[in-house]
């Protein structure tokens, strides 16, 4: 009998955490906790910068999000978690062959992880894939634990869900993820031309893990924060109107994704979501294509038109 054996297939799992910077680290920290609702795990002030590092309550890992004391408004890099340590070799020898350098990590440099690996994606962006990540656990035992949390503050994500980031060439970002990352295209926007203008690339069975947008390469759009229903949407509609908080557009529904959103801003001008729905890509799922007249269906599916903040940025 011959035995036939499959090699394990490389594999990015998702996104890991989303570093930016904001000039008032006590606004943020007031912010993020009490009207989003997210733990602090660990506050540092090393040679990296005054830190503060954010997780949702069901997130076993350290952080997903990381806020850095800087005058300007912007992100740092966004990383994703690889499922094997052997994939940090093997995507820096991919990533190498596409031509584009590659820098090494060192477990003692970062806090809250271990090695990683960091470079620079073709819409400007610095990247980080990372597999060891260290566990300080959730709100919920992992030993018959409730459906439920009591006594969560503001909005209460359970976890981070994607990130939207723009780009001067789509085609170019989307290809390398494809190409180089193993990213699989679920929906995609072309201009009247046939150029694409929006791309949204999942690992995790998700509508998205990380979209590209045409605009200023570098320039971060949003993150966003998996909410369980509509209900919860609408519960954070209520919380931030309460708080002052502005709010871009929602509650309401994207056509890509078919998902439930808000857009808001943070204090200090960086666009968040929360977002909920879609649908699940199988390996085998098709591209969804919108097409430039329905754009405004595309992205804001009850109003049918783009909102004059939505092309607003960050760098």
């Amino acid at each position: 009998m011959r035995l036939i054996l499959k090699m394990r297939p490389v594999g990015i799992l998702r996104l890991s955490h989303v570093d930016i910077t904001a000039p008032d680290l006590e606004l943020a920290a007031a912010y993020y906790t009490e009207v989003l609702g997210l733990d602090i795990s660990e506050r540092t002030d090393d040679e990296n910068g005054d830190r503060i590092f954010f997780k949702c309550w069901d997130e076993r890992d350290h952080h997903c999000l990381t806020i850095r004391h800087d005058t300007r408004v912007g992100l740092d890099r966004f990383a994703f978690k690889v499922d094997h340590p052997g994939d940090l070799d093997l995507f820096e020898t991919r990533i190498e062959r596409a031509g584009t350098p590659v820098r090494r990590v060192g477990a003692s440099e970062e806090v809250g992880q271990g090695e990683s690996i960091r470079f620079e994606i073709p819409s400007g962006h610095e990247m980080e894939l990372v597999y060891d990540v260290q566990k300080v656990g959730g709100r919920l035992p992992l030993v018959n634990p409730a459906p439920i949390v009591p006594n969560l503050r503001g909005i209460a994500p359970p976890r981070i869900d994607h990130l939207l980031v723009h780009a001067e060439e789509v085609p170019e970002a989307a290809r390398f993820f494809q190409d180089v990352l193993d990213f699989r295209l679920t929906e995609q926007l072309l201009d009247g031309g046939g150029h694409q203008t929006i791309a949204f690339l999942e690992r995790s069975a998700k509508p998205h893990d990380i979209a590209f947008v045409q605009g200023t390469n570098g320039a971060l759009h949003h993150f966003s924060f998996w909410l369980d229903d509509w209900d919860h949407v609408r519960r954070a509609a209520d919380l931030l109107a309460y708080h002052g908080v502005t709010i871009d557009i929602g509650p309401t529904r994207h056509g890509l994704t078919r998902g439930s959103t808000i857009y808001f801003f943070d204090p200090m001008g960086t666009r968040n979501e929360v977002f909920s729905g879609g649908y699940r890509p199988d390996p085998d799922f098709p591209t969804i294509t919108w097409t430039d007249d329905r754009a405004g269906r595309a992205v804001f599916y009850y109003e049918g038109v783009l909102n004059e903040r939505f092309a607003s940025v960050h760098t």
